[in-house]
Parts: C-alpha cells; sequence; structure tokens
C-alpha cells in the first residue's frame, strides 16, 4: 500500500524541488549566453534564441534583398519554432514541474548541441554557406527546446534564453518597491548567468574557437546529469519514507513560491501569455 502511494505522489509530483530547479535554470541560462555569442559571431551574425533580435534582422534583410542573410534569418527563427514545437509535444500533457519526460527532452537537446560541436569541429571551424545554416538551425532548435523546459519547469516567470521581460520586471519592481528587489533574486541571478555565459563563450572563441559550441553542450550536458542524480536520490528517499519527504518537498515549494509570487514579475504576461517563460 505505502508502494503504491509513494507511486502515486511519484507521478504527480515533480522530480526536483522548486530550489534545485532554480539552481539549474541558471545553469541553462548560462549555457544559452554561450551558445548565443557563438551563433551571433559565428554563424552569419543570427541569435539561437532572440527572436526579437532575429526577426529585425530579417525585415533588414528583405528590404535589402540579401538572399544567404534571408535564409539565415528563415532558418534561425524556423530552427527555433521547430524546437518549440519538438520539445512541447512530449511535455504537453504533464503537469508543470521538472519530470522524467523533461529529461528525455533535454537528451534532444543535448544532441543537437553536440552534433553543433562535432559540425564546427569537422569543418574545422570554417564552415560553408550550406553547413553554417545547419548549425545554425541545430543551434536554435535546441533553444527552443530550453525554452519549453525552462516555462514547464513550474517556476513562475522563468526564462533562461531571452530576458527582456526579466529585467524590465526587475527594475519596475524596485521602482515600486525596493524592499521587492530580493523576491527577485533568482530573476538576477539568470542575468548574470547569461551574461557570465557570453563572456565565457567569447574567451573560449578567442583563445580555442574550436572548442566554442563544445561549451553550451557541456553545460547543458551537465544540467541533465544532475537532473537525472537528483531525481533518482529523491525517488529512493520517497520509497523510504515517503510522508517525511513530501512534507519537506511541500515547505521548500511553498517558501521558493511565495517568494517567487512577491516579485509579481510585471511586463511577462504580455509576452508569455501570463504563464512564466522567456525570451
Amino acid at each position: 500500500m505505502r508502494g503504491a502511494r509513494a507511486q502515486d505522489a511519484e507521478f504527480v509530483r515533480p522530480d526536483l524541488s522548486h530550489r534545485a530547479v532554480a539552481r539549474l535554470l541558471v545553469v541553462l541560462a548560462t549555457a544559452s549566453g554561450c551558445l548565443d555569442v557563438f551563433c551571433v559571431t559565428q554563424l552569419g551574425g543570427f541569435f539561437a534564441s532572440v527572436i526579437t533580435g532575429n526577426l529585425v534582422q530579417l525585415g533588414h534583410n528583405i528590404v535589402a534583398m540579401d538572399s544567404r542573410l534571408l535564409s539565415g534569418g528563415s532558418v534561425a527563427v524556423g530552427g527555433y519554432a521547430i524546437g518549440v514545437a519538438g520539445g512541447t509535444l512530449p511535455l504537453r500533457h504533464a503537469k508543470l514541474g521538472w519530470r522524467s519526460r523533461t529529461h528525455l527532452v533535454m537528451v534532444v537537446q543535448v544532441l543537437l548541441l553536440v552534433g553543433v560541436a562535432g559540425g564546427w569541429w569537422a569543418t574545422g571551424g570554417r564552415p560553408g554557406f550550406a553547413a553554417s545554416l545547419t548549425l545554425l538551425f541545430a543551434a536554435a532548435a535546441a533553444s527552443g527546446i530550453q525554452s519549453v523546459v525552462t516555462i514547464s519547469s513550474g517556476i513562475p516567470h522563468a526564462t533562461t534564453t531571452y530576458l527582456t521581460g526579466s529585467l524590465t520586471s526587475i527594475v519596475r519592481g524596485v521602482v515600486f518597491d525596493p524592499h521587492r528587489f530580493a523576491a527577485g533574486a533568482a530573476g538576477v541571478t539568470r542575468l548574470l548567468g547569461l551574461l557570465g555565459g557570453a563572456v565565457l563563450g567569447a574567451a573560449v572563441l578567442r583563445v580555442a574557437p574550436l572548442w566554442a559550441p563544445a561549451l553550451a553542450a557541456a553545460l547543458v550536458a551537465s544540467v541533465l546529469a544532475t537532473a537525472i542524480a537528483v531525481s533518482r536520490s529523491r525517488r529512493r528517499l520517497r520509497s523510504r519514507s515517503p510522508g517525511e519527504d513530501e512534507q519537506q518537498d511541500h515547505r521548500e515549494d511553498r517558501a521558493d513560491q511565495h517568494r517567487a509570487e512577491a516579485a509579481e514579475p510585471v511586463g511577462e504576461e504580455d509576452e508569455h501569455g501570463g504563464r512564466g517563460t522567456h525570451q
């Protein structure tokens, strides 16, 4: 009977606590910074995840009638959209929270990033036009998948790729009430993670350019490995003492949710349909 209750709880409750997920999202934001600085400097000036910037460049190139740049913009936007669609399908019926299906989706993201790193290495860091488009497509699709993972993670208003809305919410919240800055600390750490990732990615491009895309792949793979290890540990704990583990999870999640709700991010709803996501 206890085993059945533990199995039911495992199905209903997320594999990871809000606190653990929040920390993993900082690493994902760092990976996004690494990947975007690589794409924008090495693959034709387009981002893997910043669709606003890509659409602006695409619009400019429509007027300029530059077929090569038009192709790059279309591939970046299309790849991201396909990544979002592909990541959404296996998670569309799952409740919010980091679950076993999240791991499966992230495996695809890691494989795409490994493909980008492998393709970059195979071409000696000098891919031709067609190869560059292929690498850009894979990078954008991986970013789309990461966006879905973040939205589905259960962290309100979390973002790990584009953070315009996060910065808007943090600054606006501080202006309204300076005491709310602490409540938005998680958003600040993701902003710093993205910035740090861009700095790190640029540094690797300078000293070891062939390894630049491998950095993002390694960071995302580390998130996946950590999530799997922690979720397995929590499952073992649940099977031994499901009541005690559930109470601890409930206390941690309530505390984290109260901090997130206290921040009351403003501006994210318009961009993400009122259900925390990222740009």
